[in-house]
Parts: C-alpha cells; structure tokens; sequence
C-alpha cells in the first residue's frame, strides 16, 4: 500500500558506508515516491539497485541545484512527489539541498525529513567528547590563511567543535588545527564510519600530526574532526563574568527577587544559579558594611 503523500518533498538519509544503515521507512519512501533526485546518480544506483528500487531518478547537485530547485518546485506543485538523496548521509549536511527546501516551504508545499545515519552524529557519540554542545562547522576553508582564521575564531569557543575533512587536505587541516589550539586539547578523529576500515583514533592536538604521519592507511578515506571544547573559566558560582556583571549593578539598585529576574531576562541564565549568586553577594556585602 501506497504510503508517501503527492507534493511532498522527502528528505532522505542514506548509508554513511554500510548498506545495511538504512531504515525500512527510507526503503518504502525511495520505492514508492515519483522522483529521486541524487547528488550523484551514478554512486547512488548501487543503493538503489541493492534494495531493488527503481523509481527515476535525477541529477541534483551544487553545480545545478539553483535551476533544479525550480523544475523540482514546479513538479511538487502539479502533485508529484520527490525524494531528495546525497550521496551518503542526511541532505542538506554539507550537501546540496538548501536552495532546494527554502523554494518548496515558501510554496507552502510540506517538506518531511526520513531521519538515519548522519558522520557528524556518528563521530561525536563515539568520541567520548561532550555531546550535550557542539559546533558543527562543516568543511574548513581550503586555504590556509583562511582556515587558520576560522579556527582562531573558535580557539575559546567551550563547545564540542566537529569538522568534517577530506583525505587530500586532512593533514594541512590538522596542522593548521595544531598551530591554533593548546597542544593538549582532545583531537578525536574518525575515518571511514561504517566501512570496512572504520578508524576512531583518540589523541591529543599536540600528538595528532605525528600519529596521521605514522601510519599510510589515515592518508585515504573520509574524515570527522571531532575537536574538545575550551575550558569555561570565565564562571563564577556558575555565572559568567559578564552575567555576575549585570547582577551586580541591578543588585545595587533593585531587591533580590527583581534583580535576579532582570538578570535571567537580560543574560539567559539560570534562574537557580542567578539566585545563589545573588544570596552570595548580598550576603558579603552585609558582612563588609
């Protein structure tokens, strides 16, 4: 029975590596939609050949994903429906997609997501890094200067920052990575997630170009960076200098309860820190008059 709806478009994740990671959902929305629309058509038909599907397909890529975007809009308005593959993971990640699904939701026409396997995912919930806040930051610049510049601009960021990379500039980018960051911040990197050699390597940024450089097998494949945070010190009591900042000044002019709600307002805090802060310094400043 017939379970996708016409004009709608689906977005579909596909295996990483291993044909096996795919949903039973993806299958019957990849069987039963009027048009598949590829990154690549040619590497996408082992996938649909393996699980015996044989709807149409179309190229759709990033060098004609503009012009695409309106003849694939046109068709989801006359009722067709359309299922939008890259060529391994979940559209639109560091795929084409974008100008694809802002035309279709501006045409009113639903868009719905077939979740699955996705490397960014993949990498940092085997990282043993913090999951709880993370960057996701794509592929870096391909020059250096540029790429140094958009790590420089991440060195204090405290969250989980992850990198997607390719083989052909994976040491440039660890080098480069080595000369921003302090040498003993946690450098996870994986390599060909779900594939036969499958390598998730745990090591330290000061350590990481050596341990690329000692062994030929990490010079292939697809890489995720998976980068640890920078230590938050700017807390006090759980408060950012900045926040604590805010507190101080509206504490000197307003009750407890009216400067901890302005603060919360103001700065996005915890309403439970704001308060303790506030009963900390209220309390050193009764003891000082």
């Amino acid at each position: 029975m017939r379970q996708t709806e016409p004009g709608i478009l689906y977005l579909v994740a596909t295996p990483i590596g291993n044909l096996r990671d795919i949903t039973f959902r993806a299958i019957d929305v990849l069987q039963q939609v009027d048009l598949i629309a590829c990154e690549d058509t040619r590497h996408s038909r082992p996938l649909l050949d393996h699980y015996g599907i044989s709807t149409p397909t179309a190229a759709f890529h990033e060098h004609n994903e503009d012009v695409a975007s309106v003849r694939l809009a046109e068709r989801l308005q006359r009722g067709e429906s359309i299922a939008l593959i890259s060529d391994a993971g979940t559209p639109l990640i560091s795929d084409p997609g974008f100008p694809l699904v802002r035309a279709v939701r501006a045409a009113g026409i639903r868009v719905v997501p077939i979740p699955g396997p996705c490397a960014l995912i993949a990498a940092l919930s085997a990282s043993g890094l913090p999951a709880d806040r993370f960057a996701f930051e794509g592929f870096l610049p391909r020059k250096s200067s540029a790429r140094k510049a958009s790590l420089e601009a991440l060195r204090n960021d405290s969250r989980t920052l992850i990198f997607y990379e390719s083989s052909h500039r994976v040491f440039e980018s660890v080098a480069d990575i080595t000369a921003i960051f302090p040498s003993d911040r946690r450098l996870v990197i994986a390599r060909e997630l779900t594939k036969l050699f499958e390598t998730i390597v745990d090591t330290r940024v000061g350590e990481a170009l050596s341990l690329l450089e000692s062994d030929p097998n990490m010079e292939k494949g697809e890489f995720v960076l998976v980068l640890e945070g920078a230590p938050d010190l700017g807390r006090t009591e759980g408060l950012t200098v900045d926040e604590e900042r805010v507190l101080r000044i509206l504490l000197e002019d307003c009750s407890v309860k009216t400067a901890v709600s302005l603060t919360v307002k103001i700065t996005g805090a915890r309403r439970e820190t704001v308060y303790r802060t506030a009963l900390r310094l209220t309390e050193e400043w009764r003891k000082t008059d």
